[in-house]
Parts: C-alpha cells; sequence; structure tokens
C-alpha cells in the first residue's frame, strides 16, 4: 500500500484561514465535507501515513481523488456553508440522518386570513406555527379538543370556510359548536386573531397567565351571582388543567429548553429531543444518524445540532440547549443559532446538575433503548438477516451462507479469573440454550486463551457420537453452562474446573447437539487472536471451518493470514450481524466472570467464624477475589466497613490455615 496519496496538496498550498473543505471522486461526486478553523492543520490529518488512519477515515481518501477547500471570514460563516453544502450535495461519508418514522404536529396556519389549527405531518406549510411532535395522532386531537373550549379558533378545512363566509351560513362544524372561526357569525376576523395570539400563546409556556386570568374571572363572575358566566370559565379551567396534566411540570415555569440525549455505537447514534416549553414536555422527537467515519462526541453533538435547527424557523429554537457533551464549536453555534432565532441570545450548556441534568440523563436513557431496539429491530427482520448471511458471505468468500455462527470472547479481571464464553446464532438469531462458558485455569494472554478455548470446543466435532449421546464427554477445564443457568458440578466442592456436561438441555427436553459443526467461528479480537485460533483449527485437524475476526475499536474483519482486513460499508446487514454476536459473546462472558467471582469469594468466606452475608458482600466489594483477599494484611482487611481488627484476624487466621478443595486457579 502506498503511503502517500497521490491528489495530495502542498503543505504550503493549502491556507491556515477559516473554510470548509471537500472530497471528490473520479467523478466529480462530493464525497465528504467538513469545516475547519485552521485548514491547513484540519487536512493534515487526512494526509497522514495511510496505516496510522482509521480504516473508514483509510477508505474515505483512497476513494477521493481530489480535494478543495473555501476560505471563509469567520468560523460562523463555515458552519453556516457547511452546513449549506451537506444539504446540497447529500456526501455518503458524512453523517446520514434516518427518520425512523413521521411525528404528528399541531400546526397552526397563521399566514392564513383566519388562521386555522390542524393535525399535519407536514412540516412545510408556508407561515404555520407547530407545536409537538406528538407520539401519537390521537393525543394531538384530544388536546386540541380541549383547548378549543378556552380558545374558540378555526378548525374547519379552507374549502368549508371558503364556503361558509360566501354563503352567509356556518360551516358544520360551527354549527355543532367546534369551530370558532369568523364563518360562525359570533367573532370578527380581528376578534379571532387576538383568539389565535392566546392559543400561541399558551401553547408556547404561558400557562399561569391564563390560569391566573380565568381564575380571577369565575371568582368575579360568582361574585356577581353569575352563576351562567362562572361555570364556563370553571369549564375552561378544567380543560386547561386536563392539558397541563399531560405533561408534568419538570422544569421552572419559566424555562424554554431542548435537551438532546445520544447513544452511539461506531455505526450509527440515536437522538432523542425533549422539547421543553414553560417547564414541561412539549414534545419528544427521536431520530437515528449512520456514522460512516470515526467521529467523536463533540463532532457528533455539532452535526446533530446543525441538522435539528438548519430549518427550523425562530419560534422553534430555543433560548438554552442542554447537551451531554459541549461541542468544539459552541460560540460559534450560538452565533449562528441566534442569528436563526432574530437576534435573540441562544446559549448551549452541558447540564450536570439539579433537574436539567435529571431531564437529560432521562433523555440518555431513552436514546440507549432506541438504540437497542434499532439493532434488534434490524437483527430480527427475515429480510435483514437474509441479506446479512449473504454479504457475510460474500465479504469472507465462502462457499455457502453461514446459517451456523459461534462466537467466542475471553474475559478476565487484571489477568485472573480468566473465562470465554461460547455464543451460537442460527439463521441469524441467538440460540442461547447451545450457548457455553468455559473457564481458563492458566493462560499466558489473550491469544493463548482464544487457543485454548477453540481447541476445546472444536474436540467435540471428533467424539464418538455414543459418548456424547450419554453425555459422557467430560473435558477438564471446561465449564459449559446455558447461558444464565450453572453447569454440571458448579457447586462447591464438586470440582467444577474438572467436569463438565458436553450437551445442555432444551425446551422441549431434548439433546441440544454441542457437536454440531459450525460454518463459521468469530473471535473478539484483531489480527492476532485471529491467527491464534487458526492455530487451533489446524492443530485440530479442522483447516476447513470458517474463520473471522472483528476488533472492537475500528469494526475492522480479519481473515487469518491477511496483512489487511475487510472493511464492511456502515450500512451493511453482514456487520451489524458481527457487532450482535460479539457484543452477546461480550455479555455472556462477563456475566460467567461476575457470578463466579462472587461464587467463589462466598462459598470461601461461608466458613469464617463471625462472618455473615452482608460483611461478606461488603469484602467482595472492598477485594474483587480470594486471591486479592489471601494476599491482604489484617490491617489491610480491617478497612472493610463493618470489619474490625478481630474479625479481620479471624479472617487471615482462617485463610491461612484453609487447604484449598479446588484449584488455586478458580479461586483468584
Amino acid at each position: 500500500m502506498t503511503q502517500r496519496l497521490s491528489y495530495r496538496p502542498k503543505a504550503g498550498e493549502i491556507p491556515t484561514n477559516p473554510g470548509v473543505y471537500r472530497f471528490r471522486d473520479g467523478d466529480g461526486r462530493v464525497l465528504y465535507v467538513g469545516k475547519a478553523k485552521n485548514l491547513r492543520q484540519r487536512l493534515s490529518n487526512y494526509f497522514a501515513p495511510l496505516p496510522s488512519l482509521h480504516e473508514r477515515t483509510r477508505r474515505m481518501v483512497l476513494t477521493a481523488a481530489s480535494v478543495e477547500w473555501t476560505v471563509v471570514a469567520s468560523d460562523v460563516e463555515a458552519l453556516q456553508l457547511e452546513y449549506m453544502w451537506i444539504k446540497e450535495f447529500d456526501p455518503p461519508f458524512n453523517v446520514r440522518l434516518r427518520d425512523d418514522k413521521s411525528y404528528p404536529f399541531m400546526a397552526l396556519t397563521l399566514a392564513d386570513e383566519a388562521p386555522r389549527v390542524t393535525v399535519t405531518r407536514n412540516r412545510k406549510i408556508k407561515g404555520a406555527r407547530y407545536f409537538g411532535p406528538y407520539p401519537k395522532v390521537w393525543a394531538v386531537h384530544d388536546t386540541i379538543d380541549l383547548l378549543i373550549k378556552v380558545f374558540p379558533i378555526r378548525t374547519c378545512s379552507d374549502a368549508s370556510y371558503k364556503k361558509a363566509m360566501q354563503t352567509g351560513r356556518p360551516c358544520f362544524p360551527g354549527q355543532i359548536g367546534r369551530c370558532g372561526g369568523p364563518c360562525s357569525g359570533k367573532v370578527t376576523i380581528d376578534e379571532h386573531r387576538r383568539i389565535v395570539d392566546d392559543f400561541v400563546s399558551f401553547m408556547a409556556g404561558g400557562d399561569r397567565r391564563f390560569t391566573t386570568q380565568l381564575t380571577a374571572q369565575m371568582r368575579e363572575a360568582s361574585a356577581a351571582m353569575d352563576y351562567e358566566a362562572a361555570a364556563k370559565y370553571r369549564d375552561k379551567l378544567t380543560a386547561i388543567d386536563s392539558v397541563l396534566s399531560r405533561s408534568a411540570l419538570v422544569l421552572a415555569e419559566d424555562v424554554d429548553a431542548d435537551l438532546f440525549g445520544i447513544a452511539e455505537d461506531e455505526l450509527a447514534a440515536t437522538v432523542q429531543q425533549f422539547v421543553v416549553r414553560g417547564g414541561r414536555v412539549r414534545g419528544v422527537r427521536a431520530w437515528t444518524l449512520e456514522k460512516e467515519l470515526d467521529i467523536l462526541g463533540p463532532e457528533l453533538v455539532d452535526q446533530v445540532l446543525q441538522r435539528s435547527y438548519g430549518e427550523a424557523t425562530a419560534a422553534e429554537i430555543p433560548r438554552r440547549i442542554l447537551v451531554a457533551t459541549l461541542p468544539d464549536d459552541a460560540s460559534e453555534l450560538e452565533q449562528w443559532l441566534s442569528e436563526r432565532r432574530g437576534g435573540r441570545p441562544v446559549s448551549i450548556r452541558v447540564a450536570q446538575r439539579g433537574r436539567k441534568a435529571d431531564l437529560l440523563k432521562t433523555a440518555n436513557l431513552n436514546a440507549q433503548q432506541a438504540l437497542m431496539l434499532f439493532k434488534t429491530r434490524r437483527s430480527s427482520d427475515y429480510i435483514a438477516r437474509t441479506q446479512s448471511l449473504t454479504d457475510l458471505q460474500a465479504a469472507l468468500g465462502l462457499s455457502e451462507a453461514p446459517l451456523r455462527i459461534e462466537c467466542f470472547d475471553v474475559s478476565h479481571l487484571g489477568g485472573t479469573n480468566v473465562v470465554a464464553s461460547m455464543v451460537v446464532f442460527e439463521d441469524g438469531l441467538p440460540r442461547k440454550n447451545q450457548y457455553r462458558h468455559f473457564t481458563i485455569a492458566e493462560t499466558t494472554d489473550d491469544t493463548d486463551s482464544i487457543y485454548q478455548v477453540i481447541s476445546r470446543r472444536i474436540a467435540y466435532l471428533d467424539r464418538p457420537e455414543q459418548a456424547l449421546e450419554q453425555g459422557s464427554a467430560h473435558e477438564p477445564g471446561n465449564v459449559l453452562e446455558r447461558d444464565g443457568e450453572p453447569g454440571a458440578g458448579a457447586g462447591a466442592g464438586a470440582g467444577a474446573e474438572a467436569e463438565a456436561e458436553a450437551e445442555a438441555t432444551g425446551a422441549d427436553g431434548k439433546q441440544t447437539r454441542f457437536a454440531y459443526r459450525p460454518q463459521l467461528l468469530v473471535v473478539d479480537g484483531g489480527k492476532p487472536q485471529v491467527e491464534a485460533a487458526a492455530r487451533a483449527l489446524a492443530d485440530a485437524g479442522h483447516p476447513e471451518v470458517a474463520l473471522c475476526g472483528i476488533a472492537k475499536r475500528l469494526e475492522e474483519v480479519w481473515l487469518p493470514g491477511e496483512d489487511f482486513p475487510v472493511i464492511l460499508p456502515r450500512t451493511s446487514e453482514a456487520l451489524y450481524l458481527l457487532q450482535r454476536l460479539r457484543d452477546e459473546a461480550h455479555r455472556v462472558a462477563i456475566s460467567h466472570q461476575r457470578r463466579r467471582r462472587k461464587r467463589d469469594i462466598g462459598s470461601v468466606l461461608s466458613e469464617v467464624p463471625g462472618l455473615g452475608p452482608s460483611r461478606t458482600k461488603a469484602v467482595l466489594r472492598h477485594f474483587g477475589s480470594v486471591t486479592a483477599l489471601r494476599r491482604a494484611t489484617v490491617e489491610q482487611m480491617a478497612e472493610v466497613p463493618g470489619v474490625g481488627p478481630t474479625l479481620a484476624g479471624s479472617i487471615h487466621k482462617f485463610l491461612a490455615n484453609e487447604t484449598p478443595s479446588r484449584p488455586p486457579e478458580s479461586l483468584g
């Protein structure tokens, strides 16, 4: 691989001014658009030695055939130009927005002679003021039904309104009391406009003013014994209370803010936007961003804010924006948004404490759930699963689609408690009753652990059929368990490291075959781990089994004997499948290690006189393993809350005199 790109400009040719740059391919298509405060400094990062670049960045610069830039006067102008070009060219390597669905909004057609309130998903009605988004259409209709009792404004269609004004007869909604437009004859156009303004003011957060006014009017009418008027004001207050009860007061009543919760992985990010007006959550919006290049958190927040407010009206931009990570060009973003807001200031801040931080935490939690759901839906879709297996076959050069895939991960705690997991996917779906755990007694590093695990698993392919059926295929060092359930010999004193079941029983009572031949083995790791697994397959006499590894940091797919990894497209269903396999194997390994660690230390300490369950938990939290506890002095043990010098001496004496009934490696 050449270390230098042919189109790389000379360093002296690139200015040091702020500006916007574009990478183009050989056909002139814009591949990537970015901004920089210092163009020379930023572009030099793309022209570093190719092996040092992130894989997806390297793919972008190798695809490109030229780079060009435009110098601007300020950082704000660079931000504006970047947004405009991203919208114009839709570059494939920039963050791409994927709206999973369209949300219903409440819209007020303020540009009309007599504005109407309606429910719509169209965000491009000229002169309209929008409120929301709402989760469901019925929620918008219910809100409108309540509010027109307080603010009787037009709800009829434009055709009905035009016909009613021409004929002098109210529209049908007006005849049944559901439309308060001028066509009803109850108000003039000017009076109707004032009611519309009050409606907008209420929805924008002016709750207290209208509640106070209606309460005062009701009391005045009651004092004047005008009970019919007082009843009308009471009904209006009830309607307002019903609307307000649907959105609890989460912040101070004078707070207008947007909160952005973001969850991300290497290929995608989900965003949850909470729209807070008057201290209440008036709308929630969620969407997904696809990432091509490896962008950091601050840059991602920058892109999210640009996409959120790039086409927003002045009324839709709040004075406060709360994010989890402050973007690098926060001051430029504030200036840009202030200009779009009509000169009124906008602040971008990180919520660190109080109710704002709690609400932002909720938004982040919703974003994490949305990301998990996004991945789950992709994996559960039959067409997506089929496509993922087909793509994986093509990318790895397999003769057939890998219908059974086994993925392995190694987990340890500072070199102790080394365990491994094996998860099984068939037809792109997990088979949890065939998951297995491995305990590794002695190992030098992760590659040696991978070698041992693969060797022990492949050994079952050559076991006699009779041994497998009788469940007699035991191997020292294996602890094969169903996910979340103890395996054979897991109890204290049973020699958990010495025996293991080769097969687990499924929900139907039948034996699930551990001897089934996998079409593909996947290891969590890069080139060293893959080569170790390949050696294990070769030594076991099964080099025909396909093998690959997925590196966590760069999401690269490594094949044995290859100097460079396979880079799957960010939208590849195959990459999503490999990610899910890797994440599931990691989860199972970590869970198994935690259960073992807790079980080991609990079983040992349960025999210490005077050490109850609560103090055992405290010792567990403090030391983490029996190995660390054995090395501790009496003074160090006495530092544990609830463990005094006397009890610490008893623990130390017990461990010094105890003869372990299990191999030492299982204790650490």
